[in-house]
């Protein structure tokens, strides 16, 4: 097995773990749950996440720079809007460790800094 496979393979996982994550949460509140009160297009990006996580996943292994950089942009988007929900919907005077320290955030922190450490090596580079 190849070092861009193997990291591909650890890219799909996680992807596979956060959409059953995604997942649960529709099975549980269905389609149309507002995420305890967050605006309709945060609530509609959570959601959408259920369909692109696995969709990357799959890219990662038949096309995979397309699965590469679509896993990049996925975890890019979904830290960077997690940030701003957990800092906007903090309650009031909620230090920075209960605000940011949450284990899933800081799993998606730790999977972004994994992907663009290796977005490089994962790519698939074809030689003429």
């Amino acid at each position: 097995m190849t070092r861009s496979l193997t990291i591909r393979l650890i890219y799909a996982a996680c992807l596979i773990v956060a959409a059953g994550n995604h997942a649960l949460v529709l099975i549980r509140h269905g389609l149309l749950w507002n995420y305890g009160g967050v605006p309709v297009a945060s609530a509609a990006f959570w959601t959408s996440l259920t369909l692109l996580d696995p969709i990357a996943a799959i890219l990662l292994l038949v096309r995979p720079n397309a699965g590469v950089w679509l896993t990049a942009a996925i975890i890019v988007a979904d830290v960077t809007h997690n940030l701003w929900v957990r800092v906007h919907y903090a309650p009031a005077g909620a230090d920075i460790v209960t605000v940011l320290g949450a284990p899933f955030l800081l799993c998606q922190i730790g999977f972004l800094f994994f992907v663009i450490a290796t977005m490089r090596l994962a790519r698939v580079y074809i030689t003429p």
